[in-house]
């Protein structure tokens, strides 16, 4: 059994928020969750790039306390449900005290969960006292790259720059031609309607809330239904013919990334992207890019003179910084 006990300097119903909300879990835990928080409802939380938490809930005292079940999709040994989460919220002098009490783990599943659930709720104090913990470290450069996984650390990339957004920022231009940062994020709704629909699942637009939680909605709807179809055989592209499952999937993490890089330099907000990451990106864009220039794409630009792997792997999709 693991126990772990913070507390964080706002109210009860804000601290509850911070544990049970996607909107504010993706600010300190997680990449994308979807949470259904009732009685038997079910939760996904994509923790780091690859890595799917899972499980139902058990008990929903709002204010109080929330009962889960916890394992990991894709890990026999502690699948979804296999253990129990239990997180507590009281009222104290300070704030709210919050703890967690992780149960039924062996010892060395337990050790594993004690160095993510310390990094994590140092996150959760962070997030706590500014609004946003920042990018995640430990997301930044995932171990095993794929096409899913780089869709999901370029998505992160992508929240933490919509989240920075303003209303200043929306009719500011980007390196993309007749596109603005509000532009762009309403490019990227019919994107990930487009991605979801080539894996057979229907992406719904919440209609509603920050550009930052629609679009990370969606886009934790379109992964997950590439996660569970897979990357094999072939699927509908959007003019009607077919292609490689896995050419179709790699289109995400480009696009994820160029736009945030777009918006990035149309706003003027700072880009926090690994190395590895966009090394990774840049060998898919080279499979995906030459095809469809004078369409999604320009011609290549030559990048400037120190240019950083990013600044290259949008000279190679045909972008200039905006203030060149």
């Amino acid at each position: 059994m693991f126990t772990k006990t913070v507390v964080l300097p706002v109210g009860i119903d804000e601290a509850f928020a911070l544990i049970t909300e996607p909107e504010r879990l993706r600010r300190w835990q997680a990449v994308s969750a979807r949470v259904d928080l009732r009685v038997g409802g079910d939760y996904r939380w994509t923790i780091t790039p690859g890595h799917v938490a899972a499980g139902t809930f058990r008990e929903v005292e709002p204010g109080k306390r929330v009962v889960f079940g916890w394992g990991w999709e894709g890990n026999p040994d502690l699948a979804p449900d296999a253990s129990t989460v239990m997180i507590t919220v009281e009222p104290v002098a300070d704030g709210t005290q919050v703890t967690l009490t992780h149960e039924g783990l062996t010892d060395e599943q337990a050790a594993m969960h004690a160095e993510g659930w310390n990094h994590y709720f140092g996150r959760l104090e962070k997030a706590a006292v500014a609004g946003d913990a920042g990018p995640d470290e430990w997301s930044a450069a995932p171990e095993r790259l794929d096409e899913l996984s780089a869709a999901d650390a370029t998505l992160a990339v992508l929240q933490t720059v919509l989240r920075q957004l303003t209303s200043a920022d929306r009719p500011k231009q980007t390196p993309c031609a007749d596109f603005t940062c509000h532009d762009l994020a309403e490019h990227l709704f019919g994107s990930m309607i487009a991605f979801g629909a080539m894996a057979g699942v229907e992406v719904v637009n919440p209609e509603t809330g920050s550009l930052e939680n629609r679009v990370a909605t969606m886009a934790a709807q379109a992964i997950e239904g590439w996660r569970a179809r897979g990357l094999d055989g072939t699927v509908p592209a959007p003019g009607g013919d077919e292609m490689p499952a896995r050419f179709a999937a790699s289109i995400m993490p480009v696009e994820f990334l160029l736009h945030a890089w777009d918006m990035a330099q149309g706003s003027g907000t700072p880009l926090v992207v690994s190395d590895e990451v966009v090394a990774y990106v840049h060998k898919l864009a080279e499979q995906i890019v030459p095809g469809a220039r004078g369409a999604s794409f320009g011609d290549e630009v030559a990048p400037s003179t120190g240019a950083d792997p990013m600044e290259r792997l949008a000279a190679f999709a045909g972008r200039r910084p905006v203030a060149e």
